[in-house]
């Protein structure tokens, strides 16, 4: 008996590893992200698999379902959307494994902010503009270290991905414009690769009141950096000898 963390991907069902869609085949156990998994992916699941809903799940919830399945002798998918180990508090939930002595095992999964950059046929680092990623957030219920707030992380204009913050477009625009000035370029993905998507590119200046306009109010990843302007210089790697 194991337990699976699986990055189920962004939305698109296909964007499934073929390692992780075998495993979700042969688990009579799963546990799901809610309304951010695909139901799509829950059709691969044996006939008599027992489904739960994490986001009505508690972390003591979540260890019960793990040692029923460990009397049974039966895998559990865990199922993640993107990929676990970016905000999918998965640490914890290893943690009681450790303690329960279950065995688990982590496949990787796509993030939204790779699926993202696809769908904006976009590539976040460019030669001559930056060679920098941030993954970030604004501060929530998640508390966010001092050193690491947007204002800092912004200092050297990197690209940045900014996760679960769409709620805080305003703030985010008032942080970033000294740093990356109000034409800095900026793309706002809700949903990437579901049939629901929507792409908002605009300024930095902009942003705030396009997101209101589209009534964008969660599900959705800010993407903030001079890449998204297409200048940029010729890549060594394919320069001609």
């Amino acid at each position: 008996m194991k337990v699976y963390f699986i990055g189920a991907g962004p939305g698109d069902p296909e964007l499934i590893t073929v390692r992780g869609l075998k495993i979700i085949q042969q688990s009579q156990y799963c546990i799901y992200a809610g309304s951010l998994v695909n139901p799509e992916l829950l059709k691969a699941l044996p006939p008599r698999a027992k489904i739960y809903d994490s986001s009505g799940m508690s972390l003591e919830d979540m260890g019960v379902v793990y040692k029923e399945a460990r009397e049974q002798n039966l895998d559990v998918a865990r199922i993640h959307s993107g990929d676990p180990s970016i905000y999918g508090a998965i640490q914890e939930q290893m943690q009681v494994l450790d303690t329960l002595g279950i065995p688990y095992e982590v496949i990787p999964g796509v993030s939204s902010f790779v699926a993202s950059a696809a769908v904006l046929r976009q590539e976040l680092t460019l030669p001559g503009v930056t060679q920098t990623i941030v993954i970030t957030r604004m501060e929530g219920k998640t508390p966010i270290p001092e050193k690491e707030h947007l204002s800092v992380l912004a200092a050297a204009t990197p690209t940045l991905c900014i996760f679960l913050s769409i709620d805080k477009i305003e703030e985010i625009v008032r942080t970033l414009l000294p740093h990356y000035g109000k034409d800095c370029p900026v793309a706002v993905v809700y949903k990437a690769t579901w049939p629901e998507q929507k792409i908002v590119c605009t300024r930095l200046a902009e942003i705030a009141s396009e997101v209101k306009r589209q009534s964008i109010k969660k599900s959705a990843l800010v993407i903030v950096g001079w890449t998204l302007g297409k200048e940029f210089q010729r890549s060594v790697l394919y320069r001609q000898h």
